[in-house]
């Protein structure tokens, strides 16, 4: 039996999966991201696989994808029966011998991921009668999802307001301290969803000698025209902050690898058009399994690589 109501689509996900378990059999469900070309597991109820949440495959190379493109029915018994399930390349990583799958969608009816089984044996004939009771499931998640995702956008507006008093004094921008609170929810929220998301990190070239040659009211006016370029550069859902002197931050929730690089082209045109020198280093969640921290980390190493440049060809 399900349960009458959901917290989450967190606690929707486990018990449809072990109740479609129960029902069904199959070794593997699966409730999954794809972003990208990236296929994510989000949930998983295994008996078998071993393939824990955060597992990350190609989407191109899944039955999910000849699913969704209408090339392989949504429930298949026997995918040697079925040859662009037989042929897709996934078979080769994964024992599959029949498959369930379903899209979950946002509400615009977009892709979101799927509800996907699999088993190492083919299976009877008769579960292709359960087609409609598994699809009213996918569509449950689907709702549960998008009323998840609407309450997780308002927690991220009221995270605004309560991180107001939070701000640089000097830039009116996030402090660190609102930073690392931003980073730990959006964090959770990664996880959850497989939502992608990018930090960019910037490292002023010239503050300290333009402190030393025109004073520190000089060095401010810069402090000033960085978090003016970086506001204008990102987008208003961006969380923008001076991380602490010279050094700035932006974290870029469900923003992309082409969103990463958007975001960082932006950047680069705004410090030209203010002649502002910084070091810049951009990263998203790769794998998508890995933290923002792992993205911060790996921004800021790039940034201080670029630095290293600009330094020796002075």
């Amino acid at each position: 039996m399900l349960s009458s109501s959901f917290s989450d689509f967190a606690q929707a996900g486990r018990e449809v999966l072990a109740f479609l378990h129960r029902r069904l059999g199959f070794r593997l469900w699966m409730i999954t991201r794809t972003e990208g070309d990236d296929w994510i597991v989000l949930q998983s109820e295994d008996h078998g696989y071993g393939l824990a949440s955060g597992t990350v495959f190609r989407w191109s190379d899944s039955l999910c994808s000849e699913m969704v493109k209408g090339n392989g029915p949504r429930i298949a018994p026997c995918v040697n029966l079925v040859q662009a399930y037989a042929d897709a390349p996934i078979g080769r990583q994964v024992d599959i011998k029949a498959y369930v799958g379903l899209p979950l969608t946002f509400s615009d009816g977009s892709l979101f991921g799927t509800l996907c089984a699999i088993d190492p044996e083919p299976q009877p004939p008769a579960i292709e009668a359960e087609l409609e009771m598994v699809e009213m499931l996918a569509a449950l998640l689907s709702s549960v999802l998008q009323a998840d995702i609407r309450a997780s956008e308002e927690a991220r507006r009221l995270e605004r307001l309560q991180a107001e008093a939070l701000t640089d004094e000097l830039t009116g921008l996030y402090n660190r301290r609102a930073w690392d609170r931003f980073l730990d929810a959006e964090d959770e929220r990664c996880r959850r969803y497989g939502h992608p998301a990018a930090i960019l990190i910037v490292d002023v070239d010239d503050l300290k000698t333009v402190n030393d040659t025109h004073g520190h009211a000089a060095g401010d006016a810069l402090i000033v025209s960085v978090a003016e370029a970086l506001t204008h550069a990102a987008r208003a859902s961006d969380v923008v902050s001076r991380l602490g002197g010279d050094e700035f931050g932006v974290m870029s929730s469900e923003c992309d690898r082409a969103g990463a690089k958007a975001l960082l082209k932006r950047v680069r045109n705004a410090f030209a058009d203010a002649r502002i020198k910084a070091s810049i280093g951009v990263s998203g969640r790769t794998p998508p399994s890995a933290g923002l921290k792992s993205a911060w980390d790996e921004a800021d190493r790039l940034m201080y690589q670029e630095k290293r440049a600009h330094q020796n060809v002075r």
